[in-house]
């Protein structure tokens, strides 16, 4: 269990829903990658990241998929790819992370509550 926060803590974290428009292997990294960018609507505009998923995961498997992300961090260079948001995920059975979304389709850009 970690810290307490209070509500003001948990709205500085701008975690949005978006579409994977694009993904590519990133066999460059240090440990096993994809390339993916998401799409978050007319707002926020397409972001980019790498994410340590292909245990669960191929590239082309990925497009049209929503996605949870941190919107609000600042880009990170991982190698040579900047990453712009951060993509959520849980460990499965195993401790590979798997990609957490909507049930349904919902308009890109909307706020977790």
């Amino acid at each position: 269990m970690t810290d307490t926060i209070d509500f003001d803590d948990f709205l500085k974290v701008d975690v949005r829903v978006g579409t994977v428009v694009q993904a590519e292997p990133y066999p460059e990294a240090r440990k096993p990658a994809i390339k993916l960018w998401v799409d978050f609507g007319e707002d926020i505009g397409t972001r980019k990241t790498s994410a340590q998923i292909t245990a669960n995961y191929d590239p082309a498997s990925l497009v049209g998929k929503q996605v949870l992300a941190v919107v609000n961090f600042p880009p990170r260079q991982i190698g040579k790819f900047m990453s712009e948001v951060l993509v959520l995920g849980l460990p499965d059975e195993t401790g590979e992370i798997t990609l957490i979304g909507p049930d349904g389709s919902v308009p890109n850009g909307g706020r977790l509550h």
